[in-house]
């Protein structure tokens, strides 16, 4: 039976965006998803043709949805399920930043455990930035 709507946070996890659903929802609450420009709640259902924009780390990638589905699958049938718009230079511009990072509060951190609040600001900074209010179309 192929169905009509999805919830995108659901998607998002099944083409595998996101490593779980839980973090899937959270972008959504954290308004990194958008759905033909949008914001999206978890909630919101998507419909073939849409564009979903995703920001994951780094990179925003830009997604068509192309069949919907509810079961997360193997990583070599997603490209049935979406499309990726993404720009080739967004991933390499995101695997060059990824080598020349390397952060001060971990070459030079004295004590072991739990990063401070402060050191886990700046990591939720660095890799989760929120969208800007522009998505590039």
């Amino acid at each position: 039976m192929q169905t009509q709507k999805i919830r995108i946070d659901r998607w998002l996890w099944s083409v595998r965006v996101y490593k779980t659903r839980t973090l899937s929802t959270d972008a959504c609450k954290r308004k990194w998803v958008r759905i033909n420009g949008n914001e999206a709640k978890p909630s919101r259902e998507i419909v073939v043709g849409d564009i979903v924009t995703a920001k994951t780390g780094p990179i925003q990638r830009r997604l068509k949805v192309i069949s919907l589905l509810e079961k997360r699958i193997a990583a070599k049938h997603v490209e049935d399920f979406m499309d990726d718009l993404t720009a080739p230079e967004e991933y390499e511009k995101a695997r060059n930043a990824r080598k020349h990072f390397m952060p001060s509060a971990f070459g030079k951190r004295t004590t072991k455990g739990r990063p401070s609040k402060k050191e886990r600001r700046d990591l939720e900074d660095f890799f989760f930035n929120s969208f800007n209010g522009e998505i590039d179309t």
